[in-house]
């Protein structure tokens, strides 16, 4: 089949209405995408397959035949390390908490455990503050190739790294402008953050986040499909991979890619007590009369919180990365509780260990 041809018969079966809508197998959801990521789609076709598939709810098959076709067009590279963590947020960034998780790879470097993180500058629908944003204007660099992400991921006295999707996949970074104008969240904004640019020699593992209940179990199976050993999957504030910091979440994992279990996460364990869910927004960083972020300073700001958390000064961005860190060594096997994993990533940033890790990437 020609390319029109697939589009067709795709916007065909899903974008026929609420009744009589059917959904694509997992071939035909895959060949649909090759060929949006192609960049020979029409753009109006494109959009239509995209909204049509959010309308009626995208199935697993259509989700995974989806990431197939990303996975193709996305450029790998290999860390030489045995095992490494990809801490991945939603690329679209946060609009209602500042993010001190940028800063939660360099942590982990601290503590032993190789890891990286991936996004873009900026997507819809949120279009809020993002791990490129926050870490640019915390002076690290944010246009590394996936080679060279992975030689710092591998680096023993840097050990995390982040990479952008302009590098990794710039195919899908073209489609920025679709993305803004379908305004919409399609099918790529929850596959998106599954591709795994950067592997271990050995072993790779998740951590990602989520916000409604349905999602666990559809993110387990990507992320298998998508070649990650294990996965800590966390229901976070805005669909991030941190838990609120006042009250209790869950959190679904797999190992050895075998079959996903969950349990509870209380951040009182860990002495950690706060109203907020996560790090506050000042009320000077939003526009009084339309409430609009200033994402610009709202990203030098939780820049400049998540320094002050890896020099050791208290606050919720400390309490993030604590929290975040903890679930991570806990999960990697790498603490035998999350009070051991806490502690550890206290130390880490007590000491000024973590902080070191953040500097010596720049």
């Amino acid at each position: 089949m020609s390319d029109e041809q697939i589009m067709r018969a795709a916007i065909q079966k899903v974008a026929t209405g609420p009744e009589y809508s059917k959904d694509l197998s997992l071939d035909e959801a895959r060949d649909a995408m090759r060929v949006v990521l192609s960049g020979r789609a029409d753009p109006v076709q494109a959009g239509v397959l995209l909204i049509a598939l959010r309308m009626k709810r995208e199935t697993l098959d259509e989700f995974t035949g989806a990431l197939q076709a990303l996975r193709e067009v996305t450029l790998e590279a290999t860390a030489e390390v045995d095992e490494l963590l990809d801490v991945c947020d939603p690329y679209d960034g946060f609009n209602r908490n500042l993010p001190a998780s940028p800063f939660l790879p360099a942590t982990l470097a601290a503590c032993g455990v190789a890891t990286v993180s991936h996004g873009l500058v900026s997507t819809g629908p949120k279009f809020g503050v993002t791990h490129h944003q926050v870490l640019k204007a915390a002076g690290v660099p944010v246009d590394l190739s996936p080679e060279a992400a992975a030689g710092r991921a591998a680096d023993p006295g840097v050990g995390w790294a982040y990479v952008d999707q302009a590098r990794f996949c710039p195919t899908l970074s073209d489609l920025s402008d679709l993305r803004r104008r379908i305004v919409k969240r399609p099918i790529i904004t929850t596959i998106e953050t599954l591709t795994g640019p950067i592997r271990a020699r050995g072993k790779t593992h998740l951590m990602a986040g989520y916000v409604h209940k349905a999602y666990p179990p559809i993110y387990a199976h990507l992320a298998r499909e998508a070649g990650f050993d294990s996965a800590a999957i966390v229901r976070g504030v805005e669909g991030g991979l941190t838990p609120s910091l006042k009250q209790t979440a869950k959190l679904f994992h797999y190992h050895d890619r075998g079959e996903e279990q969950d349990m509870t996460l209380d951040p009182t364990t860990l002495g950690i007590s706060r109203d907020s869910r996560g790090v506050p927004i000042p009320a000077a960083l939003s526009d009084p009369e339309t409430g609009e972020l200033d994402v610009a300073s709202a990203a030098r700001e939780a820049a400049g919180l998540g320094l002050a958390a890896l020099r050791g000064e208290a606050g919720a961005a400390r309490d993030v990365l604590v929290y975040a860190g903890a679930i991570a060594l806990f999960h990697l096997k790498r603490a035998d509780s999350l009070q051991a994993g806490a502690d550890r990533v206290r130390k880490a940033l007590d000491s000024g260990e973590a902080l070191e890790r953040f500097e010596a990437a720049k």
